[in-house]
């Protein structure tokens, strides 16, 4: 949004979700969204229905050629698609048709993904399957994590956006159908996505790991207590000395810096950072000064 601000554009209104609690507290705050809006002096328009004819009403009496949708969060009713003269475009954090729907970034990660990047469609009534008006990728590193990605993600979306709108009121903008046959989708995130299987390969799990922070975060349980995992490497092969035999989930080496638990390939997972559940999260060195972990011990399985 500060972005078309800056452009060359007129933002006519602003339509974002209502006020909601947010932080511990639980205070019911504005969006930065509606923020940036109310300091730039626009009209601000928070449905709790899009259906509304209060709303309705009160986008129809803001004139415009396009909407620009980012993040909304809810899908977008046909008279609204259809509400201007160039439609409605949106910014998705994927390289479509790959990874439609609400966590594109993180399945991407997850799945062990080498590239990723953004696409701007035209909005139609399927979710994220609109004709493609711009295309820009941007690599996925052995180390990144979701809030990594994400956050270059906005500036190359925020750019490419800018770029496409200004295409669109030139008139050399050219849209492109998406093969459809090759899409996959990125379900929404539950808490349950971040529950470790340590009978899994380690790229497997470090993906996971990287993918879910900085939310739900990867999670283990040993001894009944459960533990956010926040930071892992992939060690191949195994800690010399150590059997291939043992069981995926054992730790088998916790000392000094190093806690490494033993997995499904035959190989074995290096935690780097971890929080107990409830409590702070620290390095691996900190935990074991103050816990008495030893090899041999083993998380649950599922």
């Amino acid at each position: 949004m500060r972005r078309l601000l800056d452009a060359v554009h007129e933002v006519v209104a602003v339509v974002t979700q209502p006020d909601r609690p947010r932080g511990r507290g639980r205070r019911v705050l504005a969006s930065a969204v509606k923020k940036l809006a109310a300091a730039e002096g626009l009209q601000v328009l928070q449905p709790d229905r899009l259906a509304d004819e209060q709303f309705r009403a009160g986008l129809d009496a803001c004139p415009h050629d396009l909407a620009v949708v980012a993040a909304y969060g809810r899908l977008l009713p046909d008279w609204l698609l259809n509400a201007c003269q160039h439609g409605a475009i949106n910014v998705h954090a994927s390289l479509l048709p790959k990874w439609r729907g609400a966590a594109p970034v993180h399945r991407a990660i997850m799945a062990g993904e080498k590239e990723t990047g953004v696409t701007i469609i035209r909005l139609v009534k399927e979710m994220d399957a609109g004709p493609m008006l711009a295309r820009r990728a941007r690599p996925i590193g052995p180390a990144d994590t979701n809030a990594v990605v994400e956050a270059d993600l906005a500036g190359i979306g925020a750019t490419l956006m800018v770029e496409t709108v200004d295409r669109i009121a030139s008139g050399t903008v050219v849209p492109e159908e998406q093969n459809h046959a090759l899409a996959t989708f990125a379900p929404r995130l539950t808490r349950a996505d971040g529950t470790i299987d340590w009978r899994r390969p380690a790229q497997a799990i470090h993906d996971q790991v990287r993918g879910l922070h900085p939310w739900p975060h990867a999670s283990a349980v040993l001894g009944g207590r459960r533990y956010l995992i926040h930071g892992t490497e992939v060690v191949s092969p195994r800690p010399e000395g150590i059997s291939s035999a043992v069981p995926p989930g054992t730790l088998v080496e916790a000392r000094s810096s190093n806690l490494v638990v033993a997995v499904g390939d035959g190989q074995a997972i290096a935690i780097h950072e971890l929080q107990p559940e409830g409590r702070k999260r620290v390095s691996a060195r900190a935990f074991l000064a103050g816990h008495h972990w030893q090899a041999g011990i083993r998380f649950d399985l599922l």
